[in-house]
């Protein structure tokens, strides 16, 4: 099968993640001058409609203030939309309340972080138990599911290691593997290679392309076009819009006219080196 392309049955199955028209607005300002309606309001996200396939690769980039990070807070129900819709394996997410959308983080999404937010006096079994931890799984299982989840990022050796005692590259597999203990439908990285030299950076993008043949959802927020590289799909993200789409069958780059709003939207097709 190719590599770049969906196996059929999840290509046709209902996508994991659907958002519809999505904004995220700010008010910037002190409580005074937001009281007094003098607060400028920030739109991170203009209207953001698309949906992701299940078992699906996918890259999100942009330059910084684009939307990208806000977008994936989104996702990983870390924010709230100020407008629009988002489904997560059809649950409706934007009106849940905080309790639901942390026991939804949980059990469905897993994060990876740049900077690998291991606490640094416990073990690397006793970072990946944390999510078990939390969702009140018994201490045996705990255990056992987070030696598997270790065994399967190739650290089932290094189980009894503090974060300092582990490499850059190491420390990453330990976060990954925290990510995947709890089974979850989703992976959210934020930048998983940021922190990383080149050669572990390639052995991380490995890792996640070998989980995601195995059916794991992954999306993640990159700066850099050789990580980027390694998603089956790729989002680019420009003043809170979706501008470029590769990878997902229809490739597409928006051309807005006078501003860039919805409204304008001006979808021209491109050919296979990006160019309309």
């Amino acid at each position: 099968m190719d590599a770049t392309q969906l196996p059929v049955a999840l290509a046709s199955a209902p996508p994991l993640i659907a958002v519809h028209d999505l904004t995220k607005r700010y008010e910037m300002g002190s409580a005074t001058q937001r009281a007094a309606g003098q607060g400028q309001n920030v739109h991170a996200l203009r209207g953001v409609s698309l949906q992701i396939a299940r078992g699906d690769f996918v890259a999100v980039m942009g330059a910084s203030g684009s939307g990208k990070s806000t977008f994936m807070n989104v996702l990983g129900c870390l924010d709230r939309p100020s407008s629009g819709t988002y489904q997560l394996e059809g649950q409706a997410v934007e009106h849940l309340n905080s309790d639901a959308l942390a026991a939804l983080r949980n059990r469905r999404i897993g994060f990876v972080f740049q900077q690998f937010n291991l606490l640094p006096r416990a073990s690397a079994l006793e970072n990946v138990e944390l999510p078990l931890l939390y969702a009140g799984v018994k201490p045996a299982q705990r255990r056992e599911r987070a030696l598997a989840a270790l065994q399967r990022v190739g650290l089932g050796e290094r189980t009894g290691h503090r974060p300092t005692e582990l490499s850059g590259g190491q420390q990453q597999r330990v976060a990954i593997a925290r990510a995947l203990v709890n089974a979850p439908e989703l992976v959210l990285a934020d930048e998983p290679t940021g922190a990383l030299d080149s050669q572990t950076s390639a052995e991380i993008m490995q890792l996640l392309s070998s989980l995601n043949a195995e059916g794991v959802t992954i999306v993640l927020v990159t700066h850099e076009p050789d990580v980027a590289a390694w998603a089956r799909r790729r989002l680019m993200f420009k003043d809170g819009l979706v501008v470029q789409d590769e990878g997902n069958g229809v490739r597409f780059q928006l051309k807005p006219t006078d501003e860039v709003t919805p409204k304008n939207w001006n979808l021209t097709p491109i050919n296979e080196k990006g160019a309309p």
